[in-house]
């Protein structure tokens, strides 16, 4: 399956609570869509978040942001993994 990098801009000063908790809200529906959330960064400072999945689409990521109220700003595919 596909894996993505995907960006969020515009959370500064999120807390590592705040980071669980929406990486928890994406985990709790991601079947719902095929994806599997497997790690979420955040720079606080900047207020960028970072995810990696593994979906069948960007879009199928979108969703799973969307319906859990943290659209993505930017979705990356990775298809180079060493």
């Amino acid at each position: 399956m596909p894996h993505f990098m995907d960006v969020h801009h515009g959370m500064k000063g999120i807390t590592a609570d705040q980071l669980k908790q929406a990486h928890q809200a994406d985990l709790a529906i991601e079947t719902e869509e095929g994806v599997h959330f497997e790690k979420a960064w955040a720079d606080p400072q900047s207020g960028t978040v970072y995810c990696l999945s593994d979906a069948p689409s960007a879009e199928a990521v979108q969703r799973i942001h969307e319906r859990t109220g943290h659209q993505a700003d930017e979705i990356h595919s990775v298809p180079l993994t060493v």
